[in-house]
C-alpha cells in the first residue's frame, strides 16, 4: 500500500510539475507578443530605394551604355576620318622639386658669397698705413698685417725687446677699445709670456670678433707689462674703414 501512495505521490508532483512548465512559457509567449505589437520591419533593399529616389539617374547610366555594333561603327568612323576625337588636354608640366631645391641652393650660395664680400669690403687690411707702431723702455709692439678670416679680424703683430733685461706679458690683461670707449674681446695667439732682451721679433696674432666691429670707426690697444706694469705700449686710431 506504501507503494502505491509513493507512486501515486510521484505522479501527481511531475503532472503539476509539467502543468506549471506550460503554463509558464505560455505566458512568457503572450508577454512577449504584446510587447512587439505595432513594430514592423524596415525596408532595407537599397536598390529598391535607390531605384525610388532617383529614376532618373538610372535611366541616364542605361542611356550611357552603347551596343557592340555602335561602338564598333565608332572606331570605323574614326579611322576613315570621318570622325575627330576630341584630343586630350595636356596638363602643364609642374615645375620639377628637385631643379627648384637647385635653383634655391644656388641663390642662397650666391647670397651668402655676396654678405661676405661685403663684410670684407667693410673692414680694411690696413696695407696703405701699416706697420703701426709704439715703443716703451726698450720693448716694441707693431701692427704689421691686418686682414679678416672667416667671422674675425685678424691682427698680425711683432714684439721686440732691446732692453737689458726681459720682460713678461699676462695678455688677459691687453686691452682693446673702439672709438666710442667699448671694450672688445680679443683673443691672442702664439706671443710669448716673456719676452727675452735679445732684440729678435716675436710674432703672434689678434683677433677680435667682426661682429663687434659693425658701429666701429677705429681701434685701439694697450698692453702692459706684468706684474710690475712699468712700460705701457698703446696702439692708437687703428682704422676700421667702410
Amino acid at each position: 500500500m506504501k507503494t502505491n501512495s509513493t507512486v501515486a505521490l510521484t505522479i501527481a508532483l511531475l503532472s503539476l510539475m509539467s502543468l506549471a512548465g506550460t503554463a509558464s512559457a505560455f505566458l512568457g509567449y503572450s508577454l512577449g507578443r504584446e510587447a512587439l505589437k505595432g513594430v514592423t520591419q524596415p525596408d532595407i533593399s537599397p536598390t529598391k530605394k535607390l531605384s525610388n529616389n532617383n529614376p532618373e539617374s538610372t535611366d541616364k547610366e542605361l542611356k550611357i551604355l552603347l551596343t557592340e555594333a555602335e561602338l564598333l561603327k565608332q572606331a570605323e568612323d574614326i579611322i576613315n576620318g570621318k570622325v575627330i576625337p576630341e584630343p586630350i588636354a595636356e596638363s602643364e608640366n609642374p615645375e620639377n622639386p628637385e631643379n627648384k631645391d637647385e635653383e634655391g641652393a644656388i641663390s642662397s650660395e650666391q647670397g651668402e658669397e655676396e654678405t661676405s664680400a661685403e663684410k670684407s669690403s667693410d673692414l680694411s687690411d690696413l696695407g696703405e698705413i701699416l706697420p703701426i707702431k709704439d715703443s716703451d723702455r726698450g720693448v716694441t709692439l707693431a701692427i704689421v698685417e691686418g686682414k679678416q678670416e672667416g667671422s674675425s679680424l685678424v691682427l698680425k703683430v711683432d714684439l721686440k725687446n732691446e732692453s737689458e733685461d726681459s720682460v713678461r706679458f699676462l695678455y688677459s690683461f691687453l686691452d682693446v677699445r673702439d672709438d666710442q670707449g667699448r671694450a672688445l674681446s680679443a683673443i691672442t695667439d702664439g706671443l710669448p709670456g716673456e719676452l727675452p732682451a735679445n732684440g729678435k721679433n716675436f710674432s703672434g696674432t689678434i683677433k677680435i670678433p667682426t661682429a663687434l666691429l659693425e658701429d666701429a670707426k677705429e681701434l685701439s690697444l694697450t698692453l702692459t707689462d706684468y706684474p710690475d706694469r712699468g712700460l705701457e705700449l698703446n696702439l692708437a686710431k687703428i682704422p676700421v674703414k667702410r
